[in-house]
């Protein structure tokens, strides 16, 4: 058995494996004995059959068998101690030709390289309090979400639903009564909607107005008779209200402001840490750009996220999607995620003293629990009988920690909301022109 190696590049290498029949006879004779004791055929003893007449019958599939186990082999017990490859091996290309034996398999090594100094980073942050006004606006949208549709002989508004008769006019604005569509609804508060918002605000009962839809040379006027109208008739905000919203856990309405205010908070102190987060991510990458990654590692990111697109469709995908298309088309997106797992990798190894306690097993199973109104003893359940889950969660614990330990090495700029999502729109607009 010989062994050669071409580098395609730092990380990507071609491993040629040959053997002769010379060196896999003694494989082949020991599998055919083998074989024999197992095979029952008319005429012939239990494991009596004549190896010949078995290599007659059978040897082309035995010493097949056999070249896959001894490929398997080779590169478990030679390949991986040599050369730890990383991600799924590719095998290119097997021949037996002639008694001798060619394999040529792609494979990926770890990229060597080092991390950069986090204590150089600069990273913004987002600081925002909630406003009174932002308090009002959502208490709004929940009586908003509490109300009913009623009948009204006020004019339309945005938040309206009207309905109509459509009818199509001819090229002398006359009426084609025979294609009349009645009882139309329109719903002017659906973004697709836009047009008939425009043409319908601010119109009451018995109210025309006419109207082009379509695009081009198949537009076509439309003259629309209002003949109802139903807007949102809004609960007060009361007692009854907050205790139904709230399912009984709050009782008063200063009461209901104070937990809405908390929520938003927590959304805005959520959201700033997950873009501080991601700003990490970020920085980290384009700090290490020049980083190679192996081919197939960058396959197994492709294909990823190939199943999520798959996952997230309605439907399943058209019989003519191109896969490699898509493969291709989200390269580069691939390419960074598989640099994130190399650099998280390395970052896990220089902090490998982060402890994962029981105490903060059991904050995070008591948050989890909160977060989907569930029994702590549940969610505890649940992950004590399923060991993937669990190590999933200790990962996401460690993971936090490790951000954390970053977090105290950056230097953090603090900006308000508005100043921030300002610097991000123009830092959006650089990457888009070039």
């Amino acid at each position: 058995m010989n062994i050669s190696i071409e580098d395609k590049s730092r990380v990507d290498k071609v491993l040629t494996l040959s053997a002769t029949r010379e060196e896999l006879e003694p494989r082949f004779n020991k599998a055919l004995r083998e074989y024999r004791k197992k095979i029952n055929m008319p005429g012939f003893r239990p494991g009596q059959m004549p190896v010949s007449i078995i290599k007659k019958r059978f040897g082309k599939e035995i010493e097949s068998e056999e070249i896959n186990n001894y490929v398997q082999e080779v590169f478990r017990e030679e390949v991986v101690p040599k050369y730890n490859p990383i991600g799924e091996p590719h095998f290119e290309d097997l021949t037996w030709e002639n008694d001798k034996l060619e394999v040529r398999i792609s494979i990926g090594v770890k990229p060597e390289f080092e991390l950069r100094d986090i204590g150089t980073f600069t990273l913004d942050k987002m600081v925002h309090d909630v406003t009174d006004e932002e308090v009002e606006e959502e208490v709004q949208r929940s009586l908003e979400r509490g109300s009913n549709m009623k009948e009204s002989e006020n004019p339309a508004t945005e938040k309206c639903r009207i309905t109509v008769d459509a009818d199509p006019l001819d090229e002398k604005g006359e009426v084609k009564s025979s294609e009349r569509d009645e009882n139309k609804e329109i719903d002017l508060s659906s973004e697709e909607n836009k047009i008939f918002l425009e043409a319908l605000k601010g119109k009451k009962i018995g109210d025309t107005v006419e109207i082009e839809l379509g695009e081009e040379d198949e537009k076509e006027t439309y003259r629309l008779t209002v003949k109802k109208v139903m807007e949102l008739e809004a609960p007060e905000l009361d007692e009854d209200f907050v205790r139904e919203a709230t399912r009984g856990e709050v009782t008063s309405v200063d009461e209901y402001r104070s937990r809405i205010r908390s929520q938003i908070q927590n959304y805005y102190d959520q959201a700033s840490v997950d873009m501080l987060r991601q700003d990490i991510m970020e920085q980290l990458i384009e700090a290490h750009v020049e980083m190679e990654v192996p081919e197939v590692v960058l396959k197994s990111f492709q294909s990823a996220w190939l199943q999520r697109f798959r996952q997230q469709q309605e439907q399943p995908l058209p019989d003519d999607f191109n896969e490699e298309e898509y493969k291709e088309s989200i390269r580069t997106d691939a390419l960074r995620e598989a640099r994130w797992a190399f650099i998280l990798e390395e970052l896990e190894n220089r902090y490998d003293d982060l402890e994962i306690t029981s105490e903060d097993v059991d904050s995070r199973l008591d948050s989890e629990a909160a977060r989907y109104g569930l029994p702590v003893e549940m969610v505890k359940n649940f992950y004590a009988q399923s060991a993937e889950q669990l190590e999933k969660l200790r990962q996401n614990i460690r993971t936090d920690k490790l951000f954390d330990r970053i977090l105290e090495q950056v230097e953090i700029r603090e900006l308000t909301k508005e100043a921030y999502q300002e610097k991000k729109e123009k830092e959006r607009k650089t990457t888009s022109e070039k």
